[in-house]
């Protein structure tokens, strides 16, 4: 007997998945970059950790932003560039980072190192500019320094770092939470910002570069706010009316549940604050719609993710990474396939070692994640064409808030096959679960699974991570259909031809 029913509506195209949307983000925070990403001791050439670089390098990561995050509006680029041991050791004002958990940042990471380490795993670089203690000469200066080609001081001065050509960075966020840590600005106050600093980052576009730059202005989860900063931003007599190509704004759960502590319903709470993304991405995209237009100005969530309460400044904000935490982030992606007429990218927080991070490092040591698998499962979805799928699914009701919906999953096609994900959120009971595929006749399936056989409380490990690798999944085909038993918290992949 069938539990729920995934039907795949072939004819339907949502929207292109921009690979962007498996993006990561990592901060100067915790162990993200030092002893992480970083050598904290620097002891090879490079400095960058081999297996942390391996194991993105193997993800394919899209993009990735830096430095922040709130890090960003106190963070000053020239610092961290030229000769290592002239750079200045600087305040942190929001984090303590490294090893020694102090709140200093030492520079040995900056923007060279950053933007080689992108060529190197081959990803995009996001890069964040201050504005909440910069100003628009600081941002317009960044931007030069890594992409301009011609004979200015600061091209120069990237040369004499030993860079010769030009990093071609296309996205800038201008800001990062400045309704919060990035200056506690109003909306208004911030499109004012905003459109200063796109003035003198964005006409580089025309004069300086060869390429256009993608200019990122940074929302709030109170989508209010977003109406009124679109609203003073574009209410401008000079330059275009929109200033800006993505509109952001941050997701986190999770914040009082400790997933060692939790019971069922707790896991079901945890859920279904997930799912509530795809409220704040129709939201989000309302506000735009109302003042702008989502085909001009695209969403991103460039900050999203679990966070639990053993995730404290205090110890760089670790936590265990967990199966349920793993399923939490596959019903998430499939949200943004489901809505990638409108998002264009996303950014988890984060990739090394803080928050819901892809991978974990001690010492020499580097692992993934379950979220990791999650991420290398459901890479077939990027590029693709995402098409509209409708569940028939049982819920269960809380006493807490909305039903959960136990089975949730989406589609894309790369113009031949299709290629389904499921996930049964169910986190204590099997689902039979059926994939039809709207008139179209089904020849051949190949299925994975992910965390079968454990628990949603199961914690990776150095010595345990090759047990949450995927595993083969036994479906049955009957025409268009597929059919599949999925054991409670499990992710499962179907590739249809």
């Amino acid at each position: 007997m069938t539990d729920a029913k995934l039907t795949v509506h072939t004819d339907a195209v949502v929207g292109h998945v921009d690979p962007e949307i498996h993006g990561h983000f990592a901060e100067h925070l915790g162990r993200c970059i030092y002893d992480g990403i970083w050598r904290s001791d620097g002891d090879n050439e490079t400095g960058r950790r081999e297996g942390v670089f391996e194991l993105l390098a193997d993800l394919e990561v899209p993009v990735l932003r830096w430095p922040g995050g709130c890090f960003a509006d106190d963070y000053h680029w020239e610092d961290g560039v030229g000769p290592r041991e002239e750079r200045p050791r600087r305040r942190n004002l929001f984090w303590a980072q490294g090893p020694e958990e102090r709140p200093e940042e030492s520079n040995a990471f900056g923007t060279d190192e950053f933007l080689r380490f992108c060529e190197a795993i081959g990803t995009e670089p996001y890069l964040a500019a201050n504005v909440g203690s910069g100003d628009p000469r600081e941002a317009a200066d960044w931007v030069e320094y890594c992409n301009y080609g011609g004979d200015t001081a600061l091209a120069d001065r990237r040369r004499e770092n030993g860079r010769e050509d030009p990093y071609g960075v296309r996205y800038w966020g201008l800001g990062n939470e400045n309704w919060g840590c990035g200056g506690r600005m109003s909306p208004e106050q911030y499109a004012r910002e905003y459109r200063r600093f796109a003035t003198y980052v964005g006409t580089q576009s025309n004069q300086m570069l060869d390429h256009d730059l993608e200019l990122i202005a940074c929302g709030y989860e109170r989508h209010e706010w977003n109406r009124r900063f679109l609203e003073e931003v574009g209410n401008s007599p000079w330059g275009p009316e929109f200033p800006l190509d993505h509109l952001t704004f941050h997701h986190y759960y999770g914040r009082t549940m400790s997933v060692s502590e939790a019971d069922e319903d707790d896991f079901d709470a945890f859920l279904a604050d997930a799912l509530v993304m795809s409220e704040h991405l129709e939201t989000i995209a309302g506000a735009i719609d109302a003042v702008a237009t989502t085909r001009d100005i695209g969403v991103i969530v460039d900050e999203w993710g679990a966070w639990h309460p053993e995730a404290v400044a205090g110890n760089g904000l670790e936590q265990p990474g967990t199966v349920l935490d793993a399923l939490s982030a596959a019903a998430v992606l499939d949200i943004f396939n489901r809505h990638s007429d409108v998002v264009t990218m996303t950014n988890i927080a984060q990739t090394v070692n803080v928050l819901q991070c892809l991978v974990e490092t001690d010492g020499d040591d580097a692992w993934a994640r379950p979220t990791y698998r999650v991420y290398d499962a459901y890479a077939p979805h990027k590029d693709n064409e995402a098409i509209r799928t409708t569940i028939d699914t049982p819920t269960r009701e809380r006493s807490d808030g909305d039903d959960l919906p136990l089975v949730r999953g989406s589609a894309s096609t790369d113009g031949e096959g299709a290629f389904v994900s499921v996930t049964n959120l169910d986190c204590r009971d099997s689902r039979a679960v059926e994939v039809a595929v709207e008139g179209k006749p089904i020849e051949s399936a190949e299925a994975r699974v992910l965390f079968a056989d454990h628990d949603p409380k199961a914690t990776v490990t150095a010595d345990n991570a090759g047990e949450f690798a995927s595993e083969s999944l036994d479906v049955e085909v009957d025409g268009s259909t597929v059919s599949m038993e999925l054991p409670p918290a499990t992710v499962a992949t179907v590739d249809l031809s």
